[in-house]
Parts: C-alpha cells; sequence; structure tokens
C-alpha cells in the first residue's frame, strides 16, 4: 500500500528509435562484407612455414564479380537475389573451412580477441543466413544485420519514411521540458509494457506519482489502465468501448503530446539522434545519453532565461 498520497506534476512518455549510422543492410551486402572479413582473416592466418607454399584458394576475384553483377542491376528478381544469395553463402562455407583449417596448425591461438570476435559474428552470420536461404524465410531471431556492428537489431516502426529502423529502441519520458531516458534496448520491445516502469521511475526521481500521464494509445491497455486507476493516476486518453453520452470522456487532445513529438525532433535534427556514428555498443549508449543531458541542458538554459527576457520586454513595452 502506497503512503505517500501526493500526486503531482504531468507525464508524458513515448517510444523513439535511435539509428545507427550503417548501411541499409541487405542479405547481400551483409554475406559479401562477411565473405571479404573472412578473406582478411586468411590472408592473415597463411603462413608458408605452416601451411605449405600454395595457399588456400578463396576465388575472391570471381566472388566479387558475382556480387556485383546482382548488385549493380536495377531491377532484381526474387530469383535473382536467392540465386547471389546462395552464390556467396557457399564462398563464405568455403572459407571459413580455411579458416578452420589454417587456425589447426597454430601451436597457440593467433588471432586477437577483437579478430576472434568477428570470426564468432561470421560462424553466426552464415548460421542465420544459411537457415533463411533453406527455408525461403527473411526472419529470424537476434537477426545480424552488420558484422561490424553485430549488436544492432532491425525494429519495425511502421512508419511511412521507415518501416524499419536499425538501432536501438528508447523509452523516454518528459516532465516539465526535461527528458528522462527510462529504458534503452538493442532489441525490438513493446513500449506498453513498460508504462508501470516509466511511472515507477517518476516516483524514485521525485517522491511521488504524477498526477496526469499522457501517452499514446499502445499504452492505454487494460492491464495498464487498471494500474494506473488503483495508484489514483488519471490517463488522459481515450476510454475503451463506446461512447456514452452520460460518461464524461476524457480526451487527448491533438497539441497535448506536441512536446515529447518536439523533444524527439529537437534531439534527431538538432543533436544527431538520427545517426549514431560510434562503432561500440557502450559508445553509442553513452552518446545517446548525452544527448538527452544536452537537452535538459537547454531546456535548463531556457527556463532560467525565460523569467529575464519577460522583464526585459515588459520595461521596452512600458
Amino acid at each position: 500500500m502506497r503512503t505517500n498520497k501526493g500526486y503531482r506534476g504531468k507525464l508524458i512518455t513515448d517510444a523513439t528509435v535511435a539509428p545507427q549510422n550503417i548501411t541499409y543492410p541487405t542479405d547481400l551486402k551483409l554475406l559479401n562484407a562477411a565473405r571479404e572479413k573472412s578473406e582478411e582473416l586468411i590472408d592473415k592466418l597463411y603462413t608458408p612455414l605452416l601451411h605449405g607454399e600454395i595457399k588456400v584458394r578463396t576465388y575472391r576475384q570471381i566472388a566479387r564479380k558475382d556480387f556485383l553483377n546482382t548488385a549493380k542491376r536495377k531491377a532484381k528478381s526474387i530469383k535473382v537475389i536467392y540465386k547471389a544469395n546462395g552464390s556467396q553463402l557457399r564462398y563464405l562455407k568455403r572459407n571459413l573451412g580455411h579458416i578452420e583449417f589454417l587456425l589447426k596448425a597454430y601451436p597457440c591461438f593467433p588471432l586477437t580477441p577483437k579478430e576472434q570476435k568477428y570470426l564468432m559474428v561470421l560462424h553466426t552470420v552464415y548460421q542465420q543466413q544459411e537457415q533463411m536461404h533453406c527455408t525461403h524465410s527473411n526472419r529470424i531471431e537476434d537477426r545480424i544485420v552488420s558484422i561490424h556492428q553485430p549488436y544492432v537489431r532491425p525494429i519495425v516502426r511502421g512508419k511511412e519514411s521507415a518501416k524499419v529502423e536499425f538501432g536501438s529502441k528508447l523509452q523516454v519520458a518528459i516532465v516539465l521540458g526535461f527528458t528522462f531516458i527510462d529504458h534503452l534496448s538493442w532489441d525490438a520491445f513493446n513500449e506498453g509494457k513498460y508504462l508501470a516502469h516509466t511511472i515507477e521511475k517518476y516516483k524514485e526521481r521525485f517522491g511521488f506519482y504524477p498526477a496526469e500521464v499522457l501517452a499514446d494509445q499502445i499504452y492505454c491497455t487494460r492491464d495498464n489502465r487498471k494500474q494506473l486507476k488503483e495508484k489514483g493516476i488519471k490517463l488522459i486518453a481515450k476510454p475503451l468501448g463506446r461512447p456514452s453520452s452520460k460518461a464524461v470522456a476524457v480526451h487527448l487532445s491533438p497539441g497535448e503530446r506536441n512536446p515529447i513529438e518536439g523533444k524527439f525532433g529537437q534531439a534527431k535534427i538538432a543533436y544527431g539522434l538520427d545517426n549514431i556514428k560510434a562503432k561500440l555498443k557502450e559508445t553509442s549508449e553513452s552518446w545517446i545519453l548525452s544527448i538527452a543531458l544536452v537537452l535538459n541542458l537547454v531546456a535548463m538554459t531556457r527556463q532560467a532565461l525565460a523569467p529575464l527576457i519577460m522583464d526585459k520586454y515588459a520595461v521596452l513595452t512600458y
């Protein structure tokens, strides 16, 4: 039972994606990049003293030519893409076999931790792509879309400009113009399930629950409505069921959620949240959190200067 009876403030929450700066991934591009990386590992591992004078064959020039013949086509049929993917898969499989053969000749493991990580990624990419190729599917769990940033996952957004984005998904809360990132994940998640988490984070920060919550329709599930009602928090959203002429409906006006949409636009257009250029997972997360910090510093500066500007304006108009 909650002992603090205070209800203060308005919480606005929504989710967005912070896309990574990677080329738009296709299976063919990914397989080609994996094949080229496997060739780099073969070049490093091959030593005439351990493996003989004849170097293992990679057919890299033929593989590159096969890739370009398909990639440069303006119109590619499903059959052409399927055949090209299969070709690159076979080249990659051959190269991975060569790498295992070359490694066996070394008394000690010769690869650096970074190179070993790449090798593990190449094996995972091959397994995923082979499974999708054999089943004629384009979906698989924990799908890798970049060998250099294997933690990035495709996130379906369903928007006209970008139906699928590749980056991290953020659960964001806006309170009095300040931005708080309550949840950051590299896997897609249903933001509606994190409303209770956002409410508790609000209480953790301020010591009391919000009086009102403004959220998108995806947050307005029956479970969330029930939890908010039990806590005495007012949800400003369209009620469930048929509209009643007697009941006083609480509707969300079109402009009430503008602050959080504006924050998303400010973060992506002005501060680069739509193009995270960091390469490492931890660095990317720090980049995103730094953007939130800058947003709050700007908001703090604006709120501090507002009274001074109004006083100066009053003097000028006196």
